[in-house]
């Protein structure tokens, strides 16, 4: 089920540096650990918060709920193969195991909705779907109805590979032509 309080509302000062709730902490570490984490981000706590994405990977996580950043979210979701295919949307990985949803402009919030709605009345869609779906549902519908906060369509880029080997040598049949 989704997470109905994590509708971003306006809040003032600094954004939030994390998407998810956090707190300052003191570490002492080695200068050759402090080198090391560097050369990954130069912010430190960046720099913990991606080495310790695989283990955040095993953590069970909701089948579908919002990402804060400052006063936005996106939805995230566990990835499952059945929302692409009843849906059309395209699941685009996460570094934590789950997967931002993105359409293309034939696609809108509403259509999406009502997509989820049709799948959900399918008795055969597995319990595990049919959570991502729901999740997804209560997450749009809750948007939909507040007067609090407002639902935008954005475009993300998506880069696809094309399913053809590069051996280094220019690919003539892979070059596009001016149009």
């Amino acid at each position: 089920m989704a997470n109905r309080s994590a509708i971003p509302t306006p809040r003032r000062g600094r954004p939030r540096k994390f998407g998810a709730p956090s707190r300052a902490v003191t570490l002492t570490l080695p200068e050759h650990v402090i080198s090391a984490l560097e050369r990954i981000d130069h912010d430190l706590s960046r720099a913990v918060v991606r080495v310790a994405q695989p283990e955040m990977r095993k953590r069970p996580h909701p089948a579908a709920e919002l990402s804060t950043f400052g006063g936005r979210a996106v939805i995230v979701v566990n990835p499952t193969r059945t929302l692409e295919q009843r849906t059309g949307v395209v699941l685009v990985p996460l570094s934590d195991g789950r997967a931002l949803i993105s359409f293309d402009e034939s696609m809108t919030a509403a259509r999406l909705e009502l997509a989820i709605d049709d799948a959900l009345e399918d008795h055969e869609l597995p319990a595990q779907d049919a959570a991502v779906f729901v999740g997804i549902r209560d997450i749009l519908r809750q948007a939909r109805r507040s007067r609090t906060v407002t639902l935008f369509e954005r475009n993300i880029l998506v880069i696809e590979q094309n399913g053809k080997k590069h051996d280094g040598k220019a690919d003539k049949s892979s070059k596009r032509k001016p149009q």
